[in-house]
């Protein structure tokens, strides 16, 4: 069996190109050296420490640039607090796309995006005011988390530094240790904001039990690739975690079979919960989780219900309640989706008859 490395784009059953290795004979068959003169290696060599120097004083300019970017969005959540938030719900949308422009600014565009999205809460819902202060309390944990960081746990302020904008090369992650399982793929879900198309992978390892989530970018002028992983699916991979706390995001690493099609893994309500809790304990701004929920009924009380076989429930957020509830008709199945502090968001249903279905 073939493997394929570095999928999804890889391809399969061919390495890396060799690079060509210089022959010691010349044509004469004499022996000749193949050692580069000393004045061409030390010049290699001072290149390659200019090139260190460089990438290190980019390092701490932007290091020095988030910085000031965290502490200047310490002091506008104080000015938010200060002012009260009765005025929040008259406010204009340039006070939050201000605040998060100087953030993208600042090199921080991470920390940019959840200061944006406070836009949509005043003025949403009955308890608005609770849910604002609660994002502004996250927001100042973060900027507190970012000015101690080096106090922190390395997984947190691995946490931390990722949270505020700072990622590790793919080559980075790809040089740590490897996972391989058996990874049912949950699901999948795509978003775009200013022109920048997300595509979340969820998996869950069908020996190890272990959620991933595989993150893919795209532009107008650079599209996504095509989906190698189907939800409904199985694939025999190795992947590679982040060096987050909970180690969530991974990049796939190498396919050592074909996908093939598989039943899915699935939990009860209270087995979800107490894993999201453990989850929340490591990260506290997290806010979404894998799910996948076996033997759960549909039901109407006060909006729409996932119940489990133990009596326990979860309230589902979905735009097309009425496509679930069709295919179901009824009967217990097993759903997958991101479980958020609004509810879950289904992304796909099975079946044992009807098999899997995908739900926007």
């Amino acid at each position: 069996m073939s493997e394929r490395s570095g999928f999804p784009g890889g391809s399969r059953g061919q390495g890396p190109t060799p690079a060509p290795v210089a022959s010691s004979q010349n044509t004469a068959g004499q022996e000749v050296s193949t050692e580069l003169p000393a004045e061409i290696a030390g010049a290699d060599g001072v290149a390659d420490e200019k090139r260190r120097r460089a990438r290190a004083r980019t390092a701490e300019r932007r290091d020095r640039m988030v910085d000031a970017g965290v502490a200047e969005l310490a002091r506008w959540l104080r000015d938010q607090v200060a002012h009260g938030l009765a005025g929040a719900e008259r406010a204009p949308h340039a006070l939050w796309d201000e605040a998060a422009r100087r953030l993208v600014d600042a090199q921080g565009p991470a920390l940019a995006d959840p200061v944006r999205e406070l836009a949509a809460v005043p003025g949403t819902g009955e308890h608005w005011p609770s849910r604002l202060l609660e994002e502004y309390g996250l927001l100042h944990l973060l900027v507190r988390a970012h000015g101690r960081r080096e106090e922190l746990p390395p997984g947190l302020r691995a946490t931390v530094r990722t949270r505020v904008g700072f990622t590790a090369a793919r080559e980075e992650v790809l040089a740590g240790p490897h996972v391989r399982d058996d990874w049912y793929v949950l699901g999948v879900r795509e978003s775009e904001r200013d022109g920048l198309r997300t595509r979340r992978t969820w998996l869950r390892g069908l020996s190890t039990g272990r959620p991933a989530l595989v993150l893919a970018y795209g532009t107008s002028s650079r599209p996504l690739d095509p989906l190698d992983l189907r939800p409904g699916t199985a694939v025999d991979a190795s992947l590679a975690f982040h060096p987050d706390a909970p180690p969530l995001r991974a990049v796939p690493a190498t396919l050592h079979a074909p996908p093939r099609t598989a039943p899915p893994p699935g939990s009860t309500v209270l087995e979800l919960l107490d894993e999201h809790a453990a989850a929340l304990a490591q990260d506290p701004w997290l806010d979404r989780w894998p799910a996948a929920l076996s033997s759960v009924r549909l039901a109407r009380s006060d909006g729409l219900h996932l119940i489990d076989t133990a009596g326990d429930a979860l309230p589902l957020r979905t735009p097309a309640p009425w496509r679930l509830l069709s295919f179901s008709g009824g009967a217990p199945l097993t759903l997958a989706g991101e479980w958020t502090p609004s509810g879950l968001r289904p992304l796909s249903a099975w079946h044992p008859t009807e098999g899997l279905v995908t739900l926007p």
